[in-house]
C-alpha cells in the first residue's frame, strides 16, 4: 500500500483530494495553460428527472460535503500520485488549492424535484471543478438513501424503524446510509461508527447465531433456546428483544415469556409471513399476560411490505439492505452543470441533458392550510414575492470557503417531517406518478 496521506478513522489511508476523477484535473490543467481558470464560474447542482416510482427526493449529505471541503487538500502523497500526468504548474496550483467560494442550497433535510437548484457553487473555474464528483458522490448517495427511507417512514405510519444494513454494503458507505436514513426519520442504526460519530442511538441485541450457539447434545432444542434466552436476559434485563424464530415461532414466544416474564420488552421475527405471524404472536403474548411486550419484524423490508403489515400489530421495524441501497434506487441522478460565467448565463443543450444557465434560487408556495403546491425556481437576482404563502428554500452554506450552516441533524429530521406532513396526500403514494408538486422557472429579466 502507498504510505502518506492522512489515516482514515479506521487505519487504511485516504485522500480526500483523490476521492474524485482524472478528468476534473486535466480540466483545470487546460484551463490554467489558457488562463480561464480564474473566470468567475458558477456550478448547479440539480437533477432532471426523479427516479421511476419517485414522486419526491430527500436532499442528504449536505453536512458531510461541507466537512469534506476542509479535507479537500493535496498533500505530497496525493500530488505524487497524480505527477505523471499533470504539469509543474498545475501542481504547484493543487499544492496551496483551497476552496475560497461561496455556496448556496437547499438545506439538509429539504425536498427536492426536477429542477431544483440544490446546490450553487460559485468561485473561479479552476477551484469550483474539483469539486464535482466529491459533491456528486455525497449528495447522489446520502439523498438516494434518504430519499428511500423516507418513504419507508411514510409506509410505517409513525411506527419506529432500526436501519441495520451495515452487512449489506460498503463499511464506510454503511456509516453515510445510516446517518441519511436517521436524518429521513428512522429511529436509530445498529452502527456503532455512525453511533459514535454522529450521535445516532445504536439498537441491536442478537442474532440466529446466538441461540443456535446454546445447542448441546444433552438438551433439546426447547431448552438450548430457553438457555440462549435466559443469558440475554441475564446480561440485557427483560427490556431486551428476544429473536424468537430461529426453530419455531409459537415455541420460542413460550420459552421467551418462560424467561423473561411478562415484563419482556419485545420479541423478534425475522422470518416467514410477517403478517400472519404478527397476528399469531401479539395473541399469544396476550393470552401469556405479556400485553406490553411489542413486536419487532426484519428481513427483507422495503416500503412496500411495511406498507402491507399497517393493518398488523407490528410495533416497528428492522430494515437493511432495501435502504443501505436506495431500495433499488442507487443514485439520485443528481448532476454538476457549469450555469454562470463571469455573470453571463451559459447552458448545455445536449438532447435529454439540457441544463437552464444562471444562477437560481428557489421557494416553495403553499396554500393557507400549509399544503405545498409548486415549487418557483428564479433567477438569483430577482426574487419574486408571490400572492400564496412561500418559503425560501436557498441559504447560505459556505462563505470565502467557510461554512455558515450548521448541518444539524435533528434539525434536518425535522425538516424532513415537516416537509413530508405538507406535502398532497398524493404525493406519498408508493406507486408511479408525477412529482408531488410541479416545479415553474421564472425566467430572466
Amino acid at each position: 500500500m502507498p504510505t502518506g496521506g492522512p489515516a482514515s478513522r479506521y487505519g487504511c489511508a485516504v485522500t480526500a483530494a483523490l476521492l474524485t476523477d482524472k478528468y476534473e484535473l486535466t480540466m483545470l490543467s487546460a484551463a490554467l495553460r489558457d488562463g480561464t481558470a480564474d473566470r468567475t464560474a458558477t456550478f448547479e447542482v440539480f437533477t432532471r428527472r426523479l427516479p421511476r416510482g419517485r414522486r419526491y427526493g430527500i436532499v442528504a449529505g449536505t453536512g458531510r460535503l461541507l466537512e469534506a471541503l476542509g479535507e479537500f487538500v493535496f498533500d505530497d502523497a496525493a500530488l505524487e500520485s497524480v505527477s505523471s500526468f499533470l504539469d509543474p504548474t498545475t501542481l504547484a496550483y493543487l499544492r496551496d488549492f483551497r476552496f475560497r467560494g461561496d455556496i448556496d442550497g437547499y438545506a439538509e433535510g429539504e425536498l427536492f424535484f426536477p429542477g431544483s437548484p440544490i446546490l450553487s457553487i460559485t468561485g473561479t473555474f479552476g477551484e469550483c471543478v474539483l469539486l464535482e464528483t466529491l459533491a456528486l458522490s455525497i449528495l447522489n448517495h446520502d439523498s438516494a438513501i434518504a430519499s428511500a427511507a423516507a418513504r419507508m417512514v411514510s409506509a410505517a405510519g409513525g411506527r419506529p424503524l432500526i436501519e441495520m444494513g451495515s452487512r449489506r454494503t460498503h463499511e464506510q458507505a454503511a456509516v453515510a446510509a445510516a446517518r441519511a436514513a436517521y436524518i429521513a426519520g428512522f429511529s436509530g442504526t445498529s452502527n456503532l461508527e455512525a453511533h459514535r460519530r454522529y450521535g445516532i442511538p445504536a439498537l441491536g441485541t442478537s442474532a440466529h447465531a446466538f441461540t443456535m450457539l446454546h445447542t448441546t447434545a444433552q438438551h433439546g432444542v426447547g431448552e438450548s433456546e430457553r438457555a440462549a434466552f435466559r443469558a440475554q436476559v441475564d446480561a440485557l434485563g427483560v427490556a431486551t428483544t428476544l429473536l424468537v424464530d430461529t426453530y419455531d415461532v409459537t415455541t420460542g414466544v413460550a420459552n421467551a415469556i418462560e424467561v423473561a416474564g411478562t415484563e419482556l420488552g419485545a420479541v423478534r421475527i425475522d422470518s416467514g409471513d410477517l403478517g400472519v405471524l404478527a397476528r399469531q404472536v401479539r395473541a399469544q403474548l396476550d393470552q401469556l399476560g405479556a400485553t406490553d411486550t411489542a413486536i419487532v419484524v426484519s428481513g427483507d423490508l422495503d416500503e412496500f411490505s411495511i406498507a402491507s403489515l399497517r393493518a398488523d400489530p407490528v410495533d416497528s421495524y428492522g430494515v437493511g439492505t432495501s435502504v443501505v441501497t436506495g431500495s433499488g434506487a442507487p443514485t439520485a441522478s443528481m448532476v454538476y452543470k457549469l450555469v454562470e460565467v463571469d455573470g453571463i448565463s451559459v447552458q448545455k443543450r445536449s438532447s435529454r441533458k439540457e441544463s437552464q444557465g444562471g444562477r437560481k434560487a428557489a421557494m416553495r408556495l403553499s396554500r393557507p392550510t400549509g399544503v405545498v403546491v409548486e415549487e418557483l425556481i428564479h433567477p438569483i437576482s430577482g426574487t419574486p414575492t408571490p400572492a400564496e404563502p412561500f418559503r425560501r428554500l436557498t441559504i447560505p452554506l459556505v462563505r470565502g470557503g467557510r461554512p455558515v450552516s450548521d448541518c444539524d441533524l435533528a434539525t434536518a429530521r425535522a425538516l424532513v417531517a415537516s416537509g413530508l406532513q405538507s406535502m398532497p396526500w398524493e404525493g406519498l403514494a408508493l406507486s408511479d406518478g408525477e412529482p408531488a408538486i410541479p416545479t415553474r422557472r421564472v425566467p430572466s429579466p
